[in-house]
């Protein structure tokens, strides 16, 4: 299944969900309203390899709670993604068995060249 994991509230995913074409054709997950479940969580991992790699290092929580100043772990980063959905590096995306992971401006292109043949 094609899915898009992202903020509904959040400017930035909005804006890159209306400039992807085909975007019809991925089911939405509002994090907030649908927190991550370690299943989602799992099969992100399995794609990308990292929990880190789909870890907001931008988050307010994460400057917050000063973990910048500590030394997260694989498992940490894991139980902070299951435990606050402001972790997770938005948008993450999964389309035919490929991950693309936040909004830099290299993952979008790559995105939105894998979207124009769903």
């Amino acid at each position: 299944m094609n899915k898009i994991y992202y903020l509904a509230s959040c400017d930035t995913c909005r804006k890159i969900i209306k400039t992807l074409p085909n975007a019809d054709k991925l089911t939405y997950i509002d994090i907030r309203q649908n927190p991550i479940s370690e299943a989602d969580l799992a099969e992100m991992y399995k794609l990308s390899g990292s929990y880190e790699a789909l870890f907001s290092k931008k988050a307010q929580l994460y400057k917050s709670m000063d973990l910048k100043n500590k030394n997260l772990t694989e498992d940490d980063y894991k139980k902070y993604l299951l435990e606050h959905y402001t972790f997770l590096s938005r948008p993450v995306i999964i389309l035919n068995n490929e991950i693309y992971i936040g909004n830099t401006q290299p993952n979008i292109l790559k995105l939105t060249k894998a979207m124009t043949s769903v």
